[in-house]
């Protein structure tokens, strides 16, 4: 398995803020990126080497992106799998296009980790109002109803608390397929970030614990604290069971609530993640360094933390406007992703704080 020598050409499908990072990974290595997206204005185009504005779906713009790049990968999970299957019959996608797959759908997401042993919160599938109203007899309320597709953020998804609200819940999501999902009782909530290399090695990054608002991760700081740190070795080991069974290359994120029962498993994505981004400060080698390392065989860099502390937190809508005094801030390490519009709910940027302890007096 001969890797990628630096020069080589990665394809980035998607023109986000993690495909921008990513960019920036590679660079450092000595790699060029090729940024394809749909997007008027893609962050990710901003620090790559080169970017095609076009639909995902031009077979005449895959074969282009395929003739002039050596490996390819993807920064988000909602890309139509059509394109990357296609792509996959050209050149080396990493990850494939098996676990963009699975990840895409939620009933088959929980199916294949509970079926690898993970454990999962109640759930049933649902295509239809009589479907949702029986499931909501069996599995009880209060309960979330999650479309099937395209949910991140806490889109895509309604709360039940009682029966009488599946009606309004189902037109509320479009009558769109969806999973119905009990609530759990945890105190915690904390992700796995895994990765797996070309050569099958695996390695994983310490847990965060992860702090949400209104659905959107607010806050990621480590070391996590007791309550997760005794799920860490059942949930690592999980994640990497996954991540072998989909014969995955690079990096995979599962999420889980930590409970008296063990973690629960929530969702994956097959790739760098929010809850990562502490890792560029706070560990010795980034995920996104990482993720590079692995699509281009590479052998992985040491995931171990750089400080006795480490917090991220999350620039969402007018936060971006701290800019100033966060740079004046001597241990803060300001991300922001070149985006225009502050809008409420949206990334803007991030900052991360590592706390280092002094030496001892000799």
């Amino acid at each position: 398995m001969t890797a990628l020598p630096p020069g080589s050409i990665i394809g980035i499908l998607g023109g986000g803020q993690l495909g921008r990072m990513l960019a920036v990974a590679a660079a450092q290595l000595g790699y060029r990126t090729h940024v394809l997206a749909p997007d008027a204005e893609s962050v990710a185009a901003q620090t790559a080497s080169s970017y095609t504005r076009a639909d995902y779906h031009s077979r005449i713009v895959l074969d282009e992106v395929a003739g002039q790049t050596d490996v390819v990968t993807y920064e988000f999970e909602n890309i139509a799998i059509g394109p990357v299957e296609y792509l996959s019959g050209k050149v080396p996608v990493r990850p494939g296009p098996q676990s963009l797959s699975i990840a895409q759908d939620r009933a088959r997401e929980k199916a294949f980790v509970g079926a690898l042993g993970g454990r999962t919160a109640p759930w049933a599938p649902v295509s239809t109002l009589e479907e949702l109203e029986t499931a909501v007899d069996q599995i009880g309320a209060p309960a979330i109803l999650k479309t099937l597709r395209l949910g991140y953020d806490g889109k895509g998804q309604v709360r039940i608390r009682d029966a009488a609200e599946a009606e309004a819940a189902w037109a509320e999501i479009g009558e769109r397929p969806a999973i119905l999902e009990g609530f759990v009782q945890f105190s915690h909530e904390f992700s796995i970030i895994t990765v797996r290399g070309l050569d099958g090695a695996l390695t994983s990054y310490p847990p965060p614990w992860n702090e949400h608002k209104e659905g959107i991760l607010a806050r990621s700081s480590l070391p996590a604290p007791a309550e997760i740190a005794r799920h860490w070795t059942e949930a690592a080991t999980l994640a990497g069971r996954v991540a072998e069974a989909l014969g995955h290359v690079g990096v995979l994120t599962l999420e889980f609530f930590a409970t008296d029962d063990g973690p629960v498993f929530n969702e994956m994505a097959p790739r760098v993640h929010n809850s990562g981004h502490w890792t560029i400060e706070g560990a010795e080698t980034s995920q996104f360094e990482n993720h590079i390392r692995a699509i281009c065989g590479l052998p992985l860099g040491s995931t171990a933390l750089t400080g006795s502390h480490v917090e991220m937190i999350n620039l969402i809508g007018s936060d971006a406007d701290q800019w100033a005094e966060l740079l004046a801030e001597p241990a803060a390490h300001l991300h922001l992703y070149g985006k225009g519009n502050a809008r409420p709910g949206r990334k803007m940027g991030h900052v991360t704080r590592v706390r280092r302890q002094l030496a001892r007096d000799s």
